[in-house]
């Protein structure tokens, strides 16, 4: 009660200013202690936090699988959602089935028009080479055709011809 009164005591004479530290400072050793006090509350408070993070995360981790089955199994209590549930599962397996058919006619078309136009492609390469092998074979025999006229008449020339 004595400090109740000294308080209060000292608080009407005080003004509303923050105390000023006007003790002398504080011993090394009652530092010391504080700090080892903070430090065994901080050690205790890790080690709690610890254990409730042991405890905490399988029961959660059983809540959200009991929530997930919960939610899985819903729409099979009763006729008319398991009836609801049934039709939208067609429903998308059917979706699904489409989507997969356009997807492989699209790529089976792509891979033809490839084809048509890689063999289109080839094709054309090989007439012109062609072409061209053709039209080296008619000058090389026109050049040789020539070359043999112009050797007879010269071995006709110089042989004589025999009466």
């Amino acid at each position: 009660m004595a400090t109740t009164a000294k308080s209060t005591s000292t608080n009407s004479t005080r003004t509303s200013k923050p105390k000023q530290a006007t003790s002398a400072p504080r011993s090394d050793t009652s530092q010391v202690r504080e700090g080892v006090t903070k430090a065994r509350h901080g050690a205790v408070s890790i080690v709690r936090q610890g254990a409730e993070r042991v405890v905490d995360l399988p029961v959660g981790a059983a809540l959200t699988l009991r929530d997930r089955v919960e939610d899985v199994l819903e729409p099979w209590t009763t006729e008319s959602t398991r009836e609801r549930e049934l039709k939208s599962l067609r429903t998308q397996v059917t979706r699904e089935l489409n989507r997969f058919e356009r997807r492989g006619g699209q790529a089976r078309r792509k891979a033809t028009q490839r084809a048509r136009s890689t063999r289109n492609r080839v094709e054309r390469e090989v007439k012109s080479r062609r072409r061209n092998v053709e039209k080296t074979v008619r000058q090389n025999r026109s050049k040789a055709e020539t070359q043999i006229k112009k050797a007879r008449t010269v071995v006709q020339e110089r042989v004589p011809v025999l009466p």
